[in-house]
């Protein structure tokens, strides 16, 4: 592992820790206003959002850059990802300082000064440059996990692109033109780096049951052909009020659903073929992966009931909404993530708590579990008393959804003490000390398999 690639990794869990923390004061500014006299929900909110977004996008390039260099047998050039990370950081550090002092002016999920969005281009470009050096030395038939890491790549630069189209006068003419294309980016987005973290999940299976075939033949390769799909079309719902054919929203949903329960077939196969050595081999990293299969079946049981009109109609806009989302980025991606840093580490290898790192990872399930029942509970008691009751003053409607929220709050800190541990863990493990490497190259996918 080289140095880039340890402070790459240690940017990441910094950032899991800022959005952590950054969540946990943002809930109880919006409860308590004495609390947010102190620290604005205004500025919070969108500090915890970027936070979250930047963990996710960071921790998956790290994956992706580093377990290129195993699968291609060729290490390219040190600098281009030197500079795409002290860009990436750099404009970073701005966006955070830019909402200390008050200054936003871009969108949903990129609330910081649009101008910020010039060195994010820059430094992704250089990570594309830096991929795609060694994406050429790629076999003849690469596995899986190649073509999802190089699509998720490409359709961020392409999704990043179309989310920054509103600063273009014609876009922002009209109202629904700017927030269609504003809800079609960013649901599209979420596709592409969905693609790298669950190529890299791929990689990790492949590597602890010693199985290539898990990212080769017909079953995976449709799984990567509806992970595409999905990123080119599951914005759909997303744009639920924009006036459009339904037939686009149930296209979208199917695919959506389609995509994750293939995934847990691929999961629950992987598992199947572990033998108990193996399995026990590299533990840390296979029960990240394996809280992931949960939270993929917690999320796409509530996908499926969200999917349903009659339902919908009294959840759009709701916490269930935000239920689903904090289910995908904590449950499925953010566990997937640490799973993949722990691999990155060998955790199992350098760390002695294994038993407080499982300890701390049950005590995140059963927090998040809490959290996100909340969440649906205020959610339904919202669209119940707005939609069925008809009640339109918002402090009328807040009054029961306000008190679910609390308990919200306190499960919130809870995610915050466990995987807050974890990350602390697992960035004092990655700047302790230099990983050794059996030899000066990395080793071809094809000559790793079987060891």
């Amino acid at each position: 592992m080289t140095r880039t690639t340890r402070w790459h990794i240690a940017a990441a869990l910094a950032l899991l820790l800022l959005a952590l923390l950054f969540g946990a004061l943002a809930a109880f500014a919006y409860l308590l206003p004495s609390f947010s006299d102190a620290l604005p929900f205004q500025q919070l909110r969108p500090a915890h959002v970027s936070a979250a977004l930047f963990w996710i996008i960071t921790g998956a390039t790290a994956g992706v850059l580093h377990y290129k260099d195993d699968t291609f047998g060729y290490r390219s050039h040190v600098p281009l990802h030197a500079g795409f990370l002290g860009l990436w950081l750099a404009t970073i550090v701005a966006v955070f300082m830019a909402y200390g002092l008050g200054r936003f002016g871009g969108r949903e999920y990129w609330e910081f000064p649009p101008l910020l969005a010039l060195p994010m281009l820059l430094a992704w470009l250089l990570l594309m440059a830096h991929y795609l050096l060694a994406w050429v030395r790629r076999s003849p038939d690469p596995p899986l996990y190649v073509w999802m890491w190089t699509t998720g790549i490409v359709f961020f630069l392409i999704t990043f692109i179309e989310q920054n189209l509103w600063q273009l006068p014609w876009f922002r003419e009209t109202y629904m033109r700017e927030i269609t294309v504003q809800w079609k980016s960013n649901g599209a987005m979420v596709g592409a780096w969905n693609q790298m973290i669950y190529g890299s999940a791929l990689y990790i299976m492949t590597r602890i049951s010693g199985d290539e075939g898990i990212a080769r033949g017909p079953k995976a390769f449709l799984f990567w052909f509806l992970g595409l799909s999905n990123l080119m079309f599951n914005w759909g719902h997303h744009i639920y009020n924009a006036p459009t054919a339904s037939w686009i929203r149930h296209l979208a949903y199917g695919i959506s659903m389609a995509e994750w329960i293939l995934f847990i077939n691929i999961i629950r196969g992987f598992k199947a073929k572990l033998d108990e050595n193996r399995r026990h081999k590299h533990l840390t990293a296979y029960r990240f992966l394996i809280a992931a299969e949960v939270w993929v079946f917690l999320n796409l049981f509530l996908a499926l009931l969200m999917s349903i009109p009659a339902i919908n109609r009294y959840t759009h806009g709701t916490h269930i909404t935000v239920a689903h989302a904090m289910g995908a980025t904590i449950g499925i991606n953010t566990m997937i993530l640490v799973g993949s840093i722990c691999w990155m580490l060998r955790y199992d290898e350098r760390a002695s708590d294994q038993r407080w790192m499982e300890r701390a990872r049950k005590f995140t399930m059963a927090s998040l579990l809490v959290f996100w029942i909340a969440l649906i509970v205020a959610g339904i008691l919202k669209g119940w008393r707005i939609t069925a009751l008809g009640i339109e003053d918002f402090q009328q409607v807040m009054q029961p959804v306000t008190q679910v929220l609390f308990v919200f709050a306190v499960a919130g800190i809870g995610i915050l003490v466990g995987l807050g541990y974890i990350g602390i863990r697992l960035l004092c493990l990655c700047l302790k000390s230099p990983l050794s490497t059996s030899s000066g190259a990395p080793t071809p996918v094809t000559q790793s398999f079987n060891q």
